[in-house]
């Protein structure tokens, strides 16, 4: 089954902007790269 769900460009943005910043826990990084692996493929 393939999953049809895809993150926002905002929701992208934020994530991409929490994976470069050292002041969040890893478990925050990890929902964040989750969430950028479900953005659109340009």
């Amino acid at each position: 089954m393939t999953n049809k769900k895809q993150t926002s460009k905002s929701v992208a943005s934020i994530a991409s902007k929490i994976l470069r910043d050292g002041r969040y826990s890893d478990a925050s990084k990890s929902v964040a790269a989750s969430a950028l692996s479900q953005t659109k493929k340009k």
